[in-house]
């Protein structure tokens, strides 16, 4: 297990972070997603921080709160001492049934940090995530209750999650401009079926120095391998609940080209799908989640897998973006000065 700076912090994350989406479902979504429960979930964090694992990811409405609770106990039921681990949670989602019990208004997020900290049993967090825009508060108000957070001690540092990077960006110049703590990193989806962060995000977060978590980085189960041309029956949360939305047959493409490399490589096809993630340098850390703890292990081998230029390429070849105005105007005005740059690095 490799070690990333996360964004222009300080703080230092596996390249593997362990998902808790699974764990404490029931019914409905929560419970097709999954349904860990404490003994499960225990057999599955003792897995990840032994196997080098120290960042570890939940939200509050990841089952309406149970996952941060059954991941609060865990650590305690497994003696791991709270500095040993990155503890990341999000606020945005609905907890409750009023007005105020949604969103990323101050009160919203001054209630929602300490009934994560309680249900956690722990006395900070240490990445704060806002998990999605909300059209009916301020970005200032936003970042004010997330600087009164850091200051306090209950939050370490804050960042974002499926924000596009215009706002972002916003976020960023208002954040200096006021001398709030700054954003240092963006979850967002990003797989090889679905590469569109690549046009305006990855830029932003190379510009800024903002680190980049990958949520789903199999596309839900869709480049597990188990799905294929055929229409093969295949089981996973794919089969009940289709989301990420993809281009499925950019996706075929992109598992038929992995299968390849898996068999020359005698690993799996999954781990093909995150080692190329964790080969882009945008990237810090990759999110993996599961139910098993076959499945665990299988995603931890991706940091074993070594890909070449021509494996690289082969992936690019099927799954990389069309060109899109502006980007190609902006390549193609660019080409000259952009000589010079590489002439004067000679």
């Amino acid at each position: 297990m490799r070690y990333r700076r996360l964004g222009h912090s300080g703080l230092f994350v596996s390249e593997l972070c362990l998902g808790t989406m699974t764990f404490g479902g029931s019914d409905g979504m929560w419970g097709q997603i999954g349904k860990l429960q404490q003994d499960e979930a225990d057999t599955l964090v003792r897995v990840a921080v032994d196997a080098g694992v120290n960042f570890i990811d939940t939200a509050n409405v990841y089952a309406s709160g149970r996952s941060e609770e059954i991941l609060g106990q865990s650590l305690r039921n497994l003696g791991i001492a709270r500095q040993d681990v990155v503890i990341a949670t999000k606020v945005h989602g609905a907890m409750g049934v009023g007005p105020n019990a949604r969103g990323l208004s101050r009160a919203h997020i001054l209630d929602q940090v300490d009934a994560s900290l309680k249900r956690m049993q722990i006395d900070h967090i240490d990445l704060y995530q806002l998990h999605g825009v909300d059209p009916a508060t301020t970005v200032i108000e936003t970042l004010e209750a997330l600087d009164t957070l850091v200051r306090s001690g209950r939050v370490r540092y804050i960042g974002v999650s499926n924000w596009a990077a215009w706002q972002i960006v916003k976020a960023v110049g208002i954040a200096e401009a006021r001398k709030l703590a700054p954003i240092v990193s963006l979850q967002a989806y990003y797989t090889l079926a679905g590469r569109d962060l690549e046009r305006e995000l990855v830029p932003m977060l190379r510009a800024e120095e903002i680190g980049l978590m990958v949520w789903s980085p199999l596309a839900g189960g869709f480049l597990s391998g188990k799905f294929d041309r055929e229409a093969s029956t295949a089981e996973g949360r794919r089969v009940s609940f289709d989301f990420p939305p993809i281009d499925k047959e950019r996706a075929y493409d992109a598992v038929d080209a992995m299968r390849k490399i898996a068999k020359d490589k005698d690993c799996s096809i999954p781990q093909v799908a995150i080692a190329w993630l964790l080969h882009q340098k945008v990237v810090t850390s990759v999110i993996v989640g599961a139910k098993r703890v076959d499945q665990l292990t299988d995603n931890l081998g991706a940091v074993d897998v070594a890909l070449t230029e021509e494996d690289l390429a082969a992936l690019d070849a099927v799954t990389q973006l069309p060109s899109e105005y502006p980007g190609w105007m902006i390549e193609r005005q660019g080409e000259a000065r952009a000589g010079q740059l590489r002439d004067q690095r000679r």
